[in-house]
């Protein structure tokens, strides 16, 4: 049961099950106090809503002749810290979640701001890329098409991880040396490289949907569904970036 995605990678859903083997048999559970899948759903929307809104601030700084670095790097340096104290801390998911929400937001509004600028049109492409890739995985999963087995989260697992090291390693290079990274650029290579991150990503939303389901199932405890909607808003905010990449190396190249 373990995911990629940071969240899900921690030791939160394997030991905080509220299945404790020394609660009598006798003992009532109050399932209004247990982690679901419909609220976790309705989590993962209200994060969405306060991303947008704040994505809509360094946006429209962009385009009204302000310079948004600080916000947008700011955004995505607290954001991270927040991902980091919630893997070690998820009892406290139901106040960093919501945090990181409004944070990433102001990175995502900077990034997109940047792209769209260079390329009219190209923000509305990647979330529309983005929307139909979650509703497809995510009907895949429901209706049971594809099934998330050992075998299929060992290889999504490794690929991602792959991925990670990649772009360490080549953003390191990159910093200290002349060493021009291959996914840059609009190369037919780079163009797959970016296809390929992609389709990696889409598969960790399945790894995602297990997580949260196995999570309910377990009868985790209520701020359990702020951790799984802040660990599936980290992978709908990679597969968007990813997005951006793909669709701004291909119209670099018209």
């Amino acid at each position: 049961m373990n995911s990629n995605n940071p969240f899900f990678k921690s030791k939160a859903f394997n030991n905080t099950s509220r299945a404790d083997e020394a609660v009598h048999q006798a003992t009532v559970i109050d399932y209004n106090d247990t982690m679901s899948v419909s609220g976790t759903i309705n989590k993962s929307f209200i994060m969405l809503l306060l991303l947008i809104a704040s994505a809509a601030i360094t946006w429209m700084m962009t385009f009204n002749g302000y310079n948004p670095i600080v916000l947008t790097i700011g955004g995505a340096i607290v954001g991270f810290v927040l991902v980091l104290i919630s893997v070690f801390k998820p009892q406290y998911s139901p106040y960093l979640a919501p945090g990181y929400a409004v944070f990433e937001g102001l990175f995502i509004g900077g990034i997109s701001a940047i792209f769209e600028v260079m390329y009219p049109g190209i923000v509305i492409q990647a979330v529309s890329c983005t929307f139909v890739t979650f509703i497809v995985c995510f009907g895949l999963y429901k209706y049971g098409v594809v099934k998330v087995n050992e075998r299929f989260r060992s290889v999504v697992v490794a690929a991602t991880l792959a991925i990670a090291t990649y772009y360490l390693i080549s953003w390191l290079l990159s910093m200290f040396t002349s060493f021009v990274p291959v996914h840059h650029g609009n190369s037919l290579i780079s163009i797959g490289i970016s296809v390929f991150v992609i389709v990696i990503a889409a598969l960790n939303l399945f790894l995602d949907f297990d997580q949260i389901e196995k999570g309910a199932e377990q009868k985790l405890p209520k701020y359990m569904e702020w951790f799984g909607a802040m660990g599936l808003m980290i992978t709908l905010v990679w597969l968007y970036i990813e997005f951006l990449r793909l669709l701004s190396k291909i119209s670099s190249r018209d």
